[in-house]
């Protein structure tokens, strides 16, 4: 397909894809008795009516753990939040189905369901108990963001960055703990420390869920060019996110979020791309990336932009599914 593809062409090969969203906060808007899935609505960013327009195959729903939980409550917010996700699960069981493990989830896709995949977004939820890690594994939780911006007993957040902390002794367990449980880790939040402490002792990639390009935008929840280096070659990926402050224009858009996908592949190649929308995360969105089905305007930029099919085909989801091979047991 050349750039001068017709719009009915565009959408015949988005069709085709695999769409996978690294982040959004939908469960905690569930919780609050907001943007349920199976109720379309025009507010908020995620329902089941409009990941099915967008063409979504795969959503990551992260559990987050507001402030006003930590330290003393999270581990009860965070199974709260679980039982939110199984209640909007269950209701949408016709169309949606939770991802366990990779042939699972492969044959619900060929069947035409969407893909729900749970974590927990801070690890404060553990309680520093290992033991946590594994029973919230057997509760279906398959990725776990180290921290958020704060400090908790596994590592410093990027907003403790002053402190040079990187990743404590336990820390240092659950990232063992998680390669052999076979669960994502989410580097986005962490310090700059922590992100080099975990791809020095983990075995299997990591992801950085929703962040951006340093380069295009100093922000001190993006990555720097050393550390998207890093993370290709590593196998990790990281999830451009939707957020506007961390693209870096005074009126953000999909060119904006384009120029971030621009500036990674010229670094190290699209492999290492993803999607991280941070969908019901945030309170603005960039202009043409209002909600879920907006997927199909990226690729068309992309195909503008003069990428290939096939590098497409690795940004919008292949290159998560690519990961997911390699952690998730089988």
């Amino acid at each position: 397909m050349g750039k001068e593809g017709s719009l009915k062409d565009v959408l015949e090969f988005h069709r085709q894809l695999t769409v996978v969203d690294c982040h959004c906060d939908t469960i905690l808007e569930a919780a609050k008795g907001r943007g349920k899935l199976r109720k379309a609505s025009e507010t908020g960013h995620v329902d089941i009516k409009r990941m099915q327009e967008g063409g979504v195959g795969v959503q990551f729903f992260a559990a987050f753990i507001e402030t006003t939980y930590k330290p003393f409550s999270s581990l009860t917010r965070a199974l709260r939040l679980i039982d939110t996700f199984y209640t909007e699960v269950d209701s949408c069981g016709d169309v949606l189905a939770q991802g366990q493990n990779m042939r699972q989830i492969r044959n619900d896709l060929k069947a035409g369901r969407m893909i729900a995949v749970l974590g927990i977004e801070g690890g404060e939820a553990l309680n520093g108990d290992l033991q946590v890690l594994r029973t919230i594994y057997r509760l279906g939780v398959r990725f776990l963001g180290l921290t958020w911006n704060q400090r908790n007993q596994l590592a410093d957040g990027v907003g403790e960055s002053i402190t040079g902390g990187g990743l404590t002794n336990f820390g240092h367990e659950v990232v063992r703990e998680m390669n052999s449980l076979g669960m994502i880790i989410d580097l986005a939040h962490i310090s700059e420390a922590g992100f080099w402490d975990t791809l020095e002792i983990s075995r299997h990639p990591v992801i950085v869920s929703h962040a951006n390009c340093y380069e295009l935008c100093n922000h001190p929840r993006n990555l720097n060019d050393d550390q998207i280096k890093a993370l290709a070659e590593k196998r990790g990926v990281l999830g451009l996110s939707f957020v506007p402050e961390f693209l870096g224009l005074e009126i953000a858009s999909l060119d904006g979020f384009l120029d971030h996908v621009d500036h990674v592949a010229g670094l190290v190649g699209t492999e290492t791309i993803a999607i991280g929308s941070d969908f019901d995360g945030i309170d603005q969105t960039p202009v043409g990336l209002d909600d879920s089905r907006c997927y199909p305007r990226i690729t068309a930029g992309l195909l503008e932009r003069g990428y290939t099919e096939n590098e497409i085909r690795g940004i919008m989801g292949e290159n998560v599914l690519r990961l997911m091979d390699k952690v998730f047991r089988e």
